[in-house]
């Protein structure tokens, strides 16, 4: 494996991964106070789009980069709308 594939698998465990630390902020203060729903959603769209180009061009780390992405903004979302749903009215106060 050389320099470039090793960039491009670090680049795409990170971008896989960078909506966990969300998720658990999330989960830990049963709040999306602060949190911007049209971001996320625009990331989803942005990467079932960026899906099928990584299909059409038949690019294994890009599809599993792109599928990860998906699945853990879909999971996000959902604990978006859950938390917003149960916990309405409760807020944090950051110190």
């Amino acid at each position: 494996m050389d320099l470039a594939q090793i960039l491009g698998w670090i680049a795409t465990f990170l971008f896989s991964v960078m909506i966990i630390p969300q998720v658990v902020k999330t989960i830990k203060m049963r709040s999306t106070e602060g949190v911007s729903l049209s971001l996320f959603i625009i990331f989803l769209i942005a990467n079932f789009v960026a899906l099928a180009y990584a299909i059409m061009i038949n690019q294994f780390p890009l599809i599993f980069k792109y599928v990860l992405a998906i699945m853990t903004t879909v999971f996000y979302i959902s604990i978006y709308f859950l938390y917003s749903i149960r916990y309405p009215n409760k807020t944090y106060k950051q110190h």
